[in-house]
């Protein structure tokens, strides 16, 4: 099986194991790097060695300690170039071989972002993150950059003494760095074996906070107590999916809260989740995000998509298990509802992509396509809906989520594509057959649009957002005055989001409406960022000139693209205000991270073929 992706070949060799030793420099905005990797051979007469490496500076390579040849091919626009490795010598099937590898990264790795004091919350000290999905672990690290190959690694990171460094790994111990006493060196052990992507660094003024018996969070010491509320019920959802699919095998759970430039909500980094800032609403509304990264504990890091092809079988199932843990601690109604309003999501990728755009398939082919432009939520939710059409077909949640549990034990410690995983459910399910021939699979898999089925979730906790949203689509001029502030007042946060996103269905309320509704429920002030984006892209879309500021500084004051990206549309399309998006663009994206750039870019029709 070969990846689009990458040019290591997995039938020829197998990393085992990696073992890095890193020199942070924050004054050039590099990596020096000396990583050795245990490698297996796959065949006889085996004699070199293809790995991934994107913009590295290959300073020398050895193989069990003898130098090694090496050449960089070709550089290919996002899978970067293939380092060559002549082995000095041929290695048998079965044999292993340690390859040592000198290197440092640009100043303009893809993986990392070095934020300056001023881009951090401290403004005091700079601060290092990577971000290695998809295939940016590369530009970080010569190694097989691809979620077929899983490898245990042990690192060692030197850095100036008065900032800490974590990684996606168990810590295991620091000392004074013997070259030089203002620096430190932090150890970190990962003992499960894991994908490339799933690397992850974190450099900065960092303090943490115990949250529960395995669990810390860390963040800058400004947000640190904050952070610590927030993300209380931790442990919670870490008993609650245990009790779903299994123990949880990676020792340590912390969740790490970013700067605000971090592109996505959360990285399943293990040992170590990512999230975003803008989870900090202070009303534990978004703890949705939580139980999603806790889930891909399970289902993308111990079973894995073998390609990002089959990227839906991390994703589906993670915002499956996602919801069977919303269901066991807050109601099977809410798992309806949170289904629902996954639904709207997918709606809105399909209608940005377009219905018969090949991205919008559950599994595309990225032949000659950057998985960071095949990236929507077209894999979470409509994989979501087809297990979900599963669920209702065989028997409902509890056998479903039988399944799904045996899936992960079948499937752990390796990887999946998605013909194993319906081969498995179709031994699973072997006294069901009849039932499972009668989906159209292709029609699910390989067609795009929307899926050819869509279930009926309940309504409950949807209606008074449906009544609400109804009311201000209905409403002439006339009617404005019968909206009152009582009218969200008994909402949950989860519903007010449901009811602004019914609304960003629908054609462009008047200019009128989105006034009235200011004047009454004032969501101009609401610190709920998913309340926020909405409904700010709500008023720009109604032509109100005052929300374009009030947009442009919510795409620009963060990083996550899901804001960042819909915000700089909506402007965008808002035709006075079309080249006050672009010139903002152009004025922030350094301190945008190198994905979240080059997609704005794409949004906004801006050449890329400049340097970002």
């Amino acid at each position: 099986m070969s990846d689009p992706c990458s040019f290591s070949s997995v039938s020829h060799f197998l990393t085992r194991h990696l073992n890095l030793t890193l020199y942070v420099d924050f004054s050039r905005h590099v990596i020096r790097g000396v990583l050795a990797l245990t490698v297996e051979a796959l065949q006889d007469r085996l004699h070199a060695l293809t790995l991934d490496s994107r913009d590295l500076q290959i300073l020398s390579v050895k193989a069990n300690g003898q130098a090694a040849r090496f050449t960089t091919g070709p550089k290919h626009t996002f899978k970067g170039a293939p380092l060559e490795i002549a082995l000095p010598f041929d290695l048998s099937r079965g044999q292993h071989v340690i390859v040592e590898v000198t290197y440092e990264t640009s100043p303009t790795a893809t993986a990392l972002q070095w934020l300056s004091p001023e881009q951090t919350a401290g403004k005091k000290k700079p601060y290092l993150f990577s971000q290695c999905q998809a295939h940016h672990c590369r530009s970080m690290i010569p190694c097989q950059d691809t979620p077929s190959v899983k490898h245990t690694y042990y690192a060692q990171v030197s850095v100036p003494k008065d900032l800490v460094a974590v990684m996606s790994a168990v810590r295991d111990g620091q000392e004074v760095d013997p070259q030089d006493k203002d620096r430190i060196i932090y150890r970190f052990r990962q003992p499960v074996p894991m994908p490339s992507y799933l690397i992850a660094i974190v450099v900065g003024a960092l303090e943490s906070r115990e949250i529960g018996p395995r669990s810390r969070v860390w963040s800058e010491k400004e947000l640190v107590d904050k952070a610590a509320f927030e993300f209380s019920e931790t442990e919670d959802m870490l008993k609650t999916a245990e009790d779903l699919v299994g123990p949880y095998v990676w020792g340590q759970y912390d969740i790490l809260v970013l700067p605000p430039s971090f592109p996505y909500g959360g990285m399943e980094n293990p040992c170590l989740t990512f999230a975003t800032p803008t989870l900090l609403a202070g009303d534990k509304s978004l703890s949705n995000v939580i139980a999603h990264e806790i889930s891909h504990s399970w289902t993308g890091n111990l079973v894995t998509n073998k390609t990002w092809e089959h990227f839906w079988l991390n994703e589906g199932h993670t915002v499956y298990l996602e919801r069977m843990i919303g269901r066991s601690m807050e109601g099977e109604h809410f798992r309806q509802f949170k289904a629902a309003g996954g639904w709207k999501e997918l709606q809105d990728s399909v209608n940005t992509f377009g219905a018969n755009n090949p991205l919008t398939n559950l599994v595309p082919s990225l032949q000659d396509v950057d998985p960071d432009d095949a990236f929507s939520s077209v894999p979470y939710e409509k994989g979501f809906a087809l297990l979900y059409h599963l669920e209702e077909l065989l028997g409902g949640p509890e056998v479903f989520m039988g399944f799904v549990k045996s899936y992960i034990q079948m499937f752990a410690y390796g990887g999946a594509t998605t013909d194993e995983w319906k081969n498995y459910l179709f031994t699973y399910f072997k006294d069901k057959v009849d039932v499972l021939n009668k989906v159209d699979w292709d029609a699910w898999m390989f067609t795009p649009g929307m899926p050819p089925v869509k279930p009926e979730y309940d309504t409950t906790l949807a209606d008074a957002c449906i009544a609400l949203s109804q009311r201000w689509i209905k409403a002439a001029e006339q009617d404005l005055s019968s909206f009152k502030e009582s009218d969200v007042k008994a909402l949950s946060s989860h519903q007010v989001i449901e009811f602004l996103s019914l609304l960003l269905q629908e054609a462009a309320l008047p200019l009128t409406h989105v006034r009235k509704m200011q004047e009454v429920y004032d969501l101009n002030a609401s610190k709920n960022a998913e309340i926020r984006f909405r409904w700010l892209r709500l008023c720009v879309r109604s032509r109100w000139e005052e929300a374009v500021p009030m947009a442009m500084k919510m795409a620009t004051d963060q990083g996550r693209m899901k804001f960042t990206r819909p915000l700089f549309r909506e402007v965008f399309n808002f035709e006075k205000f079309r080249d006050e998006a672009v010139c903002m663009f152009k004025s922030h994206r350094g301190a945008m991270h190198a994905v979240t750039a080059g997609l704005v870019a794409k949004d906004l029709k801006i050449d890329t073929s400049s340097s970002l």
